[in-house]
């Protein structure tokens, strides 16, 4: 199916939406948290406080649960539109609960839009992108993530220090929490009627013809982990699950608690977050170009040397209490480098290194792995943070990079150029 560059652009830019609002949706509650906790009276249960963090999370290992098996049954774009239903539901009721339990279902079904999006999105702009600009086109749904990122946390700036109110402090614990939330819907809206106009991936209807002509099943979990696929799909879910516990993105879930222990008030926090999200968009912006000159194996190995050093660096300025804008200098650097390394490599290489048959399920099982990840650093965190205090916690992200260099340094192949159908015999053991 051949298509115009500029429409090409067009559908990638609609798929790419899908991360746009999962990166908004994923931060959005950081900003929120000081204002709902009080709200729903939860300020001194650190159990009701990691429900509220998590569940959303929850909703994310569900929703990449059922993405590979139903977007190989019934198509890439009607998930995609799923998605954005899930989003634009989520972002309305989440603002509109009084109720905590209802919040929490609320945040469970903006989940699962995240878990279906982060799926989905990457991989339908790999199967519908020519292999020359692939990865530079995979790596606009990171883009779009970091944008969404960044939106939540100018909004959540936005609302937690508005002095357009006599009482700010009150007004956003009745009401700033909510604004952060419905802030979504008009995009989420936006992107649930741009997806009527994109078609469908052409990688999915070669494969259902296929199916359809040798009365074949679709591709199962059972067929995922046959001895062939076992080399690529644990570099996979290696990679998958490194880009969550490399430890970059506690810095964003944990924001309030990194920066106050560096020796910042409520306000400096605020704008420092900002400041991170900043960072994070431009060197997105780099990863652009530089994916497509310096190749996906050189990428994922700067970031985990890269994220090593810094993190090794940051543990030591916290052991011996340094504070103040060395800090914030070292976690931009984090941030920046994670943004032009990891952040949009890994999605690139999940929608990449598999064959087509096995792709959707594949990548949904990268996924629903990354999501773990996520749920285990974010749980882990605060425990952490307690018994070895913040040194020893990024002392440890430090060796978890350093690991996962030795093993990606050995395993990690280049995809720079190739077509998927290329990949596929230079990956899959016959």
């Amino acid at each position: 199916m051949k298509q115009s560059k500029g429409f090409l652009y067009f559908i990638c830019a609609v798929s790419a939406m899908g991360g746009l609002l999962f990166g908004y949706d994923w931060v959005v509650i950081g900003g929120a948290k000081p204002f709902y906790e009080i709200y729903f009276a939860i300020t001194e249960s650190p159990l009701m406080q990691g429900v509220a963090m998590s569940t959303a999370l929850v909703g994310c290992l569900f929703g990449a649960m059922v993405a590979g098996a139903a977007a190989d049954r019934y198509g890439r774009k009607p998930l995609l539109m799923l998605s954005a239903v899930l989003f634009t539901v989520s972002a309305v009721a989440t603002g509109l609960f009084n109720d905590f339990t209802l919040f929490n279902i609320a945040r469970f079904v903006g989940g699962v839009g995240i878990g279906v999006a982060s799926a989905l999105s990457p991989m339908y702009i790999a199967e519908v992108s020519p292999a020359e600009i692939r990865g530079r086109m995979v790596s606009l749904n990171q883009m779009t993530i970091v944008l969404g990122i960044l939106a939540a946390q100018i909004v959540n700036m936005l609302l937690a220090r508005d002095t357009s109110v006599a009482d700010s402090q009150m007004w956003n614990v009745e009401w700033g929490w909510r604004w952060m939330f419905w802030a979504e819907t008009l995009p989420a809206a936006l992107f649930l009627l741009m997806s009527f106009f994109i078609p469908e991936s052409p990688v999915y209807l070669k494969i259902k013809m296929r199916t359809i002509q040798h009365t074949d099943q679709e591709a199962g979990l059972k067929e995922l982990f046959q001895s062939k696929y076992g080399k690529v799909l644990l570099l996979g879910l290696v990679i998958a699950v490194f880009q969550q516990w490399c430890g970059t993105n506690v810095i964003f879930n944990y924001a309030q608690e990194i920066f106050v222990v560096a020796g910042f008030d409520v306000d400096g926090m605020f704008i420092n977050i900002v400041i991170t999200g900043i960072a994070n968009v431009l060197f997105t912006i780099l990863a652009l170009y530089t994916i497509e000159k310096w190749g996906r194996r050189t990428l994922i190995l700067l970031g985990a040397g890269g994220l090593g050093l810094i993190y090794l660096i940051l543990g030591t300025c916290y052991f011996f209490g340094v504070t103040g804008v060395a800090m914030v200098a070292l976690v931009v650097a984090a941030i920046s480098v994670y943004a032009m390394t990891l952040g949009p490599v890994t999605w690139t290489l999940l929608a990449e290194i598999f064959p087509n048959r096995i792709r959707g399920v594949a990548m949904a099982t990268c996924t629903f792995a990354l999501w773990v990840g996520c749920c285990t650093l974010t749980f882990s965190f605060p425990s952490m943070n307690v018994a070895l205090g913040s040194s020893g916690t990024f002392w440890v992200y430090s060796a978890i990079c350093a690991c996962a260099f030795v093993f990606l340094l050995r395993r990690c192949p280049e995809t720079q150029g190739k077509t998927l159908e290329e990949l596929e015999k230079e990956l899959v053991s016959k």
